[in-house]
This record gives C-alpha cells, structure tokens and sequence, in this order.
C-alpha cells in the first residue's frame, strides 16, 4: 500500500462514489450554519420538503450580524438583521437541529464554539457556509466552508459532490522568537507567496514550530489558510489535541474515547507520503508583521518599510490605504483597535492583550473595543480578571459574536479611520466603508492602542521603558 498524506486519508475514509466529471460524492459527518446564511438554507429546504437526515450532526449559532453592546437583544444594528435570528430560531426548532442561542451559555463564534464543545475532531469531515471553517483544520478533520445551497445538499444528504484539491505540505521548520505568534507565521507565509499561493490545495502545516502551537494558536494558522487561496488547512493530531477535546460536551467518553484516541493517532502522513507542492519555512526568521494593503499578501514586519509600488494592485491598495512606499510602517498613527474574531478572539489571545495593556491605557486619539469569540471565553477571561484590565486600559468590553470583524450594513469604523485588528481579512471596506484595517496579532493590537501607532509589544516595552 502506498505512503498517504493525512488530507488523503481522510478524503479516502469520507468518499462514498466516483461521480462523472472528476468529482467525488464524499460523506459530511458534521454541518454548522450561522444565523447570516443557515435560516436561508433551512427555510429553503422547508420550502422544498425537505427534512434534516441526521439532526444530531447538524447545530446552529447566533453570531455574524449580533450585537455585541452589553444587554444585546435579537435587535440588531444590521437594517433587518433581527429577521434573521428570528427565522433561524424558528427554522432550528423545526428542524430539530441544536442551536446556540443568544441567551445559551455556550453561544459564540462557530469555529471557536465548535472545538469548545468536541464537536469537531480528528478525523471528520465538518463544513460550515463560511469561508473560514479551515480553523477546525487544526483538529486534523477535514473542514471547509461551503454555500448556502451545498449547506442544503449537505442537511438533505450527508453528502456534498466534490473535486478532489491538490495536495501542499507547509513545513515551518525550527523555532518562533519570542513575541512572535501563529497569526505572524500566516502572515509572513502569505506575504512571501501571494494570496493564492496555496489556490486549491488542501494544506497540511507542519514542522517543529507547529508542533510547538498550542491549539489555540493552531486554529489561528489553519483559520487564514483560505486567505492563502486554499480549500483547507489543517494539522496532525497529537497529545495537545486529544488534551484539548478529552472531556469536551461531544466527544466520546469511556471505552469510547480510548478507542478513538487509538484511531486518531493514525491520523498523520506516512513516511515518504507525496505532496504536489511542499514550501518550507525557517521559523526562526519570522517577525512580528502587520498588513499594509488590502490584502493579507501585502504584509511587512512592523520594522520595516512600507515597500514602493511594483503594481498596479499595489497602487490601488496604497491609494485606499492613504500611504506612500517608504513610509516605515511603525509611523503610522491609528484611530481605532479591535480585538475579536474567529482568528484571535480565545482565552489565550486575550490573555496575551491583556499582559500588554496591564499598568497602561490606550492612546486618547484611539477607539480600542474587545469582543470575545464566545460566551466560554468571555466568563473565563472575566473569572481570571482580564475583563478588568481591559476597561482600565480604555477597551470596551463586548458580548461574544463576529461584531466588527467584517462590515455587513450594521456596526463599523468610519471612512478613512485606520484601525488595527486582529482579525482576518484587510479587504476594502471590511469593517466599515472606506475604513483601513491593518491586521496584526492581538499583542501588536494592544500595543498600537497604547501607543497610538502601529507599534509591536516588544516595541511598546523600549520606548516606555
């Protein structure tokens, strides 16, 4: 039998049929929808007469059009955004799916609330009607975002048709400086090989810096794996995976769980495994970096210079930017800072804010705003006191959901206001229209508040010290 790659092994275990065109009919353990997009599917099935085949694998969250101000409600600040939280509580309840309310204890960020409560793990196959479902990669399952009409097919079938994607090992071979995180890897990765470096490839990281991740940050990394063009992202499971889910609501118990740790630990390449395309990184040369442009591509460490113009897109991103190459990125004075998302709103993320804006306060020309991936994450950082720091830093303190992570006609930043962000995508009018975000870990986030100026944590420290 030949070598396989952990991508091939589960997308052998999950094909159900050979299908005419090239594709694959492939089986689809676990389906999450969201109130944005799931009410549209769920209503249409209904519409169709459709039924749920396995409601016990399908589950539901409040969370991309929320408000996230204290003492939230199903109103929105989204023009007709309260509809939607409407009909998917109905369409859930008539479906008999599990769903997440606003008043749940466990409602958050869908690829934060699903590792939370072992709904993802090693080995599935898990979709989700958002680009970013690649962040559950990091359980070693097969995760990916899909539509709303495959998110249909998917409820009505278990099944989803598919084109196999190519194979791509990315290896981050030694070790991290200190200060210097997964969002930092992803980015350098990116701003080396463009944004479609990784187009249509399922991408297994790996290496001696990933193996070091805990899983937390894992998720960060395999979370912008679609902004690098990729179908997915993922990582091999290990003895930080299996601690992470051990004990989680939906993951198997007793015997159960002992014989599933025994199927897991097969869960990874085998020796000689072939990749279509392997791309390898020295850990060890990676700095804290933030984004310039509109895209995650365009990218620098935050000692360097803005870089001049070598195109057209580079000009049109820098004229929306309001910049000039040249400009050392460190310079630039910011109004806004935002720490949340699925990319780097977890206990850990927000521990690491918080050891910045400890004894500081952030700059008087600066909005700074906090909002926790989950309800989970929110008590917990309040129970260690982190919630504190944060408003006597000058941070607002949010309920969970996706907030101003992306700009849907609801809550945003104003035209032109820079803003640094923790999130995951720089694209024009993201988080607002015509506001310029920068992406950075959420140290450099916290930092910059402080300072007033796009500035690292490291950074931070020399000049107040």
């Amino acid at each position: 039998m030949s070598a396989l790659t952990l991508f091939e092994k589960l997308w052998q275990a999950h094909k159900v049929s050979d299908l005419d065109g090239g594709e694959d009919l492939v089986y689809i353990d676990r389906i999450f929808l969201h109130e944005r997009t799931g009410g549209v599917a769920l209503v249409s099935m209904e519409q169709a007469g459709r039924k749920v085949r396995r409601p016990e694998h399908v589950f539901a969250t409040m969370d991309h059009i929320v408000d996230t101000h204290p003492g939230r409600g199903d109103e929105t600040l989204m023009p007709g955004g309260t509809a939607f939280i409407t009909t998917t509580r109905r369409a859930a309840k008539a479906a008999g799916i599990t769903l997440f309310d606003l008043d749940d204890k466990r409602q958050g960020i869908v690829h934060v609330i699903s590792p939370e409560q072992g709904i993802v793990l090693p080995g599935l196959t898990i979709v989700c009607p958002d680009s970013h479902t690649c962040t559950q990669g990091a359980f070693g399952a097969l995760a990916f975002g899909i539509g709303s009409t495959q998110a249909e097919h998917a409820m009505a079938t278990s099944t989803l048709r598919l084109t196999k994607p190519k194979s791509m090992l990315v290896d981050f071979d030694g070790a991290l400086q200190i200060g210097v995180t997964a969002k930092d890897m992803i980015l350098h990765l990116i701003s080396i090989y463009g944004a479609a470096g990784g187009r249509g490839s399922a991408i297994e990281f790996a290496g001696a810096a990933v193996r070091a991740l805990d899983m937390e940050a894992r998720m960060t990394l395999c979370n912008m794996a679609v902004e690098f063009g990729a179908f997915t992202g993922m990582v091999a499971p290990d003895d930080k995976t299996y601690a992470w889910l051990k004990d989680k609501p939906y993951a198997p118990k007793g015997a159960a769980w002992d014989k599933a740790i025994t199927d897991w630990q097969g869960l990874k390449s085998d020796a000689g495994a072939r990749f279509d395309k392997t791309i390898r990184i020295d850990a060890s040369k990676i700095a804290p970096t933030v984004s310039w442009g509109t895209s995650p591509a365009q990218s620098t460490p935050l000692s360097q210079k803005i870089p001049k113009p070598s195109s057209q897109e580079d000009k049109k991103s820098l004229a929306y930017m309001g910049l000039e190459g040249g400009k050392k990125i460190s310079s630039l004075e910011i109004d806004a800072a935002f720490i949340g998302s699925c990319t780097n709103a977890r206990l850990s993320d927000l521990r690491a804010a918080a050891r910045v804006l400890k004894g500081h306060h952030v700059h008087r020309n600066v909005r700074a705003i906090c909002v926790p991936g989950s309800s989970a994450v929110k008590r917990a950082a309040e129970a260690e006191g982190l919630d504190i720091i944060f408003k006597q830093a000058g941070f607002e303190w949010r309920e969970s959901g996706c907030s101003m992570c992306f700009y849907a006609g609801g809550e945003g930043f104003g035209k032109g206001q820079r803003v640094i962000s923790s999130t995951n995508r720089n694209f024009e009018g993201r988080q607002g229209i015509g506001a310029r975000t920068h992406i950075a870990s959420p140290a450099t986030v916290a930092a910059s508040a402080v300072a007033g100026h796009i500035c690292s944590a490291s950074g931070l420290e020399v000049s107040r010290g």
